[in-house]
């Protein structure tokens, strides 16, 4: 999968073909997983596409939190609003409710296993859950990750998507 600008490609090796996902296949999950294409698409600064407002503290897995809700102040992005806990001590999220401009919860992510990588609070373990499909969510868990890794420019093209 790469992502050059506001543009997705993956490759396909069933068919030896790289296709570009775009308009409604972006609502498409990835690979049957509770991850849509369009959730991995945006990669904006928060501050850049929400509005946020400290509701409150709460305890959250024996974590002191910050309960925030953001309200989107574009129009482009995939959720009206959300829902985020995050954690007071380190400042990094550890749940995410996502909603439709109707007030639908749409998605759930929790954020589980931080721990310190390169001077980082990163968590190991992801799950996301889509609220209108059944089952129990898909979880995604990180074994080995490196910040700021020198890589070379020629991986970030659509013929090193078949290598």
């Amino acid at each position: 999968m790469l992502k050059l600008e506001d543009q997705l490609w993956i490759y396909s090796p069933s068919t030896d073909r790289t296709i570009q996902i775009a308009g409604h296949m972006l609502r498409q999950s990835v690979m049957g997983s509770d991850l849509s294409y369009e959730d991995m698409m945006d990669d904006r600064p928060l501050t850049e596409t929400y509005e946020a407002t400290i509701l409150g503290k709460e305890k959250l897995d024996n974590r002191d939190v910050y309960l925030l809700e953001l309200k989107a102040k574009v129009s482009d992005v995939a959720y009206h609003s959300s829902k985020m806990w995050v954690d007071a001590e380190r400042f990094i999220p550890l749940k995410q409710e996502m909603h439709a401009k109707s007030g639908q919860l749409l998605k759930r992510i929790e954020l589980r296993d931080v721990e310190k990588t390169e001077g980082r609070w990163f968590p190991k373990t992801m799950i996301y859950k889509d609220m209108l499909k059944d089952g129990e969510g898909t979880e995604y868990k990180i074994t080995d990750i490196r910040f700021n890794a020198e890589i070379p420019e020629y991986i970030f093209s659509k013929a090193a998507l078949k290598r």
